[in-house]
């Protein structure tokens, strides 16, 4: 028993380098092209470049335009998971065995069975597919290199993960059965690093719509792939179908545990550490149907951006639509109403034109009326029955909808955005915790603004405009202070007057939106502040909601020996990846490193202030200002390289 422990514990010890590109894609090419093996023996993942940082990529994507094999994969997906057609393979008691089988041995015969079976789909993926391209891509420089590891994703630590660890794992366990009749420990221990599953899955959509691209575009490409599937290995079957494989597995595990704990015995011993197996199951499923839903919701998302031309002050990714429909605009000058539709967003109505000739956008967007301070309410009109009015800052409009049940449908569907943006301001804290405490709330709630004097936030603690969020310089963008609300701005956001109340109503710089508050004037559309694009979309951390958050000093690789301050921060609905700001108070950080499967070293030369993160040849130094800082940043990053996440809203907590 204490050899097999010891055996047990070296395997976890060398489980984790698995995950070095589970999360954190590497940047740059790999220093030498990996030769392919054997399932069950060590591969080396390659590294994967950032998703937004390949040009000959975002420029294939832009050419081939909007296509729909992605949707088509997804449905299939969708299909196959809510069947067991994968069962019929091998069903307990249809596989020959020479003697007799308990129920429960006969489940994990057909796990054993199908994992192996997966594991040969994995090295086909990774090992064939994936380095076949590699290497048709550094020698004929047809296509480029990111391309594939974009496609491919995290397959090699999956397929590592389950070639090295889980199936010998399972195999060893069936071969004593006898003396060891149970597979709860194994699938309990290793199932939290199932949650890589996720970084695949929310590739996934991507990787097919690239796939197809590059099928059209490069003959090697499609040439490789082709023959690659027309080889007895793949068995007829297309790449695509195989790239599904790994989407599949989780929920298959699921069922299976399932089925295994239904034909255990009362009073098995095993049946306390599968329930618990199952959880973690369950958590890494939810993990991938989270992945699978928000793919499903961008993608909805761009089909409506490109029925309203994808202008770029709407397109958005983190914008949610909840509601769409045909209404009618009651006109004060003519007697019949006009046709119209609305897009109703978590944040804004969009009330738009349907377009005559359809050649692209459907629709024209006239007015975008924001959420946070809209009304609406039903009209009593006997000449337009099922009015409704919608009474927001930039606009107000009387529409009829088709039936009081419709018109019933958007005063609620409006309402609750209402609420959810009111909702979240009143619970929002602006204040960012510092290193000496926490400071007070620096903005006055909106029925002070220009009655009492506000509380300036220090220059120091923002690096960029607290309302457009560019960043400062020491020339072209200074920093200003709106004296009605206390935000450090840019001269652009500022460049407004207002009576102050506390201020013995004299004209006063104050920021756009104060400016707005205060004086009710709505400035036309081409001095307003533009919606920010897809790659300016910001981040804010609040008070509160850390896990562990203060300044460290920063090193290593990346920003060298001796680097800047930084303030860094585990947000407590992001436990397993760490923000780097250059401020407390900034909305966006400039570094985020997931932290699933790093190597968190304290003292790594002697200094017990420092610690470092280092994983797959990338290092990250860091130096907090005494060792008990140290120690609970230690803490901290050790259990999120673990996969581990808060249960509750004070579970964990470490901040300073």
């Amino acid at each position: 028993m204490e050899g097999a422990r010891e055996e047990e514990l070296t395997s976890m010890s060398s489980l984790v380098t698995v995950f070095e590109h589970s999360r954190t894609p590497a940047t740059g090419p790999r220093d030498h092209q990996q030769e392919e093996v054997h399932p069950h023996t060590a591969c080396r993942p390659p590294q994967l470049p950032g998703p937004w940082e390949r040009p000959d990529v975002e420029e294939a994507l832009a050419a081939s335009g909007p296509r729909t094999v992605s949707r088509r994969y997804l449905n299939s997906l969708k299909n196959k998971l809510s069947g067991r057609a994968w069962r019929k393979s091998c069903q307990p008691g249809s596989c020959p065995s020479s003697e007799p089988q308990e129920p429960e041995k006969r489940i994990v015969q057909e796990l054993l069975e199908t994992e192996q079976a997966y594991v040969a789909r994995l090295h086909l993926l990774d090992q064939v597919f994936f380095q076949e391209l590699l290497r048709e891509a550094r020698s004929s420089k047809a296509f480029p290199e990111d391309v594939v590891r974009l496609i491919f994703s995290n397959i090699s630590s999956i397929h590592q993960f389950h070639a090295q660890f889980f199936l010998p794992e399972l195999q060893r366990r069936l071969d004593n059965w006898k003396a060891t009749p149970c597979i709860g420990d194994i699938i309990q221990k290793l199932a939290p690093f199932l949650k890589m599953y996720s970084e695949y899955v929310k590739n996934f959509e991507r990787a097919a719509e690239l796939l197809a691209t590059w099928m059209d575009k490069s003959p090697p490409f499609q040439e490789v792939i082709v023959r690659i599937q027309s080889s007895e290995a793949s068995a007829n079957l297309t790449l695509q179908h195989h790239m599904l494989e790994p989407v599949q597995r989780i929920p298959r595990y699921e069922l299976l545990l399932k089925d295994y704990i239904q034909k255990l015995p009362a009073q098995a011993p095993d049946r306390a550490d599968a329930q618990k197996a199952l959880g973690v199951i369950f958590s890494a499923a939810q993990h991938s149907n989270a992945a699978i839903a928000e793919m499903e919701r961008l993608q909805d998302l761009w089909e409506v951006y490109q029925r309203l031309g994808l202008e770029d002050d709407i397109v958005d990714p983190s914008n949610e639509l909840l509601r769409e429909g045909p209404v009618h605009k009651i006109s004060f000058r003519r007697s019949d109403p006009m046709e119209r539709y609305l897009f109703l967003f978590n944040n804004m109505l969009l009330y738009c034109v349907p377009k005559v000739i359809q050649v692209g956008a459907q629709f024209q967007v006239r007015t975008r009326i924001d959420v946070t301070g809209m009304k609406v309410r039903a009209l009593p009109d006997a000449e337009f029955p099922h009015s409704f009015l919608v009474s927001g800052k930039q606009r107000t409009l009387e529409l009829q909808a088709g039936s009081q049940e419709e018109m019933m449908s958007w005063i609620q569907a409006c309402q609750a955005a209402v609420d959810q943006i009111e909702k979240r301001n009143e619970t929002f804290k602006a204040a960012i915790q510092g290193p000496e405490g926490n400071p007070p709330e620096p903005e006055l709630q909106s029925e002070e603004l220009g009655l009492r004097a506000p509380q300036w936030v220090r220059d120091k603690m923002v690096t960029m405009c607290m309302r457009c969020r560019e960043p400062f310089t020491a020339l072209t963008r200074r920093r200003h202070h709106c004296r009605a609300c206390g935000y450090v701005v840019c001269a652009r956001c500022s460049d407004y007057r207002a009576e102050l109340k506390y201020n013995d109503n004299r004209p006063s710089r104050v920021c756009l939106h104060c400016y707005t508050f205060l004086t009710g004037h709505v400035l036309p559309g081409d001095k307003e502040d533009k919606r920010r694009g897809i790659l300016e979309k910001g981040s804010l951390v609040g008070s509160g909601q850390s896990l562990m958050c203060s300044f460290l000093q920063l090193g290593g690789d990346k920003w060298g020996k001796s680097g800047p301050r930084g303030w860094c921060t585990i947000p407590r609905d992001d436990p397993l990846v760490l923000y780097v700001y250059a401020a407390p108070q900034d909305m966006r950080a400039h570094t985020s490193i997931p932290l699933l499967g790093y190597q968190v070293t304290a003292e790594p030369q002697g200094d017990p202030r420092l610690f470092q993160l280092q994983q797959s040849g990338q290092l990250y130094t860091f130096k907090a200002d005494t060792e008990e800082l140290r120690d609970r940043w230690v803490k901290a990053m050790e259990r999120a390289a673990q996969g581990w996440s808060p249960q509750g809203p004070d579970d964990g907590e470490l901040s300073s």
